[in-house]
């Protein structure tokens, strides 16, 4: 698992700040709230990519696991907050998604290629984010984390893969795009905190 952590870490263009880390740490009511809502949008992606693209049989493949795992952890989430007497309700978005998807294309194939290139982003920030925050949390939490790690790092790998299998040819300039829009989100200061927010201002 280190050395996936080390890949994640060398794609992703910078780390966690500190100061979203207090902000989880003050705030896990609502970690977990967001953290579930964000393992039932993973598992919806994954379907929609599965109902438009009925021709690519290595993309139903994945993307049927990786729906089917990601549903699992929404109900080991839910598991956790009523546990801890946590209410799962609405929560309004981060900025992160969808300022993450404001340069994809919209024609195919491009689209193909700029979506999966998003998931693999999201995947791989989720990876880091549970990676940081497991030491601080209390055993059960930390330990929850730390299993996903791993089926959080080969969606990253998954999802990277198959941008590479739909675009042809080298994907690293449309890659290099999405990342640089991810450092900004991750970075600047953000007015709610989310899973995926950057620091509170």
């Amino acid at each position: 698992m280190r050395d996936a952590l080390c890949e994640i870490h060398d794609f992703l263009p910078c780390q966690t700040p500190g100061r979203w880390i207090e902000n989880a740490l003050a705030a896990q009511d609502v970690m977990l709230i967001d953290h579930a809502h964000c393992e039932k949008k993973a598992a919806s992606t994954a379907l929609s990519l599965m109902y438009r693209y009925v021709d690519n049989p290595v993309l139903l493949n994945k993307m049927s696991r990786l729906a089917r795992e990601e549903l699992r952890h929404f109900e080991q989430v839910l598991a956790i907050m009523k546990k801890r007497g946590v209410t799962y309700g609405h929560l309004t978005p981060a900025r992160y998604a969808a300022g993450l998807r404001e340069p994809v294309r919209p024609e195919d194939p491009g689209k193909l290629v700029d979506v999966l290139i998003v998931g693999a982003i999201i995947e791989a920030r989720s990876c880091e984010r549970f990676a940081a925050l497991a030491p601080h949390l209390d055993d059960t939490l930390a330990d929850f984390y730390r299993s996903l790690l791993k089926s959080e790092a080969r969606h990253y790998q998954d999802y990277l893969k198959l941008a590479e299998d739909a675009a042809g040819e080298p994907i690293d300039e449309r890659v290099a795009v999405f990342l640089d829009r991810e450092r900004g989100l991750i970075e600047e200061p953000d007015t709610i905190f989310r899973f995926h927010s950057g620091p509170l201002e």
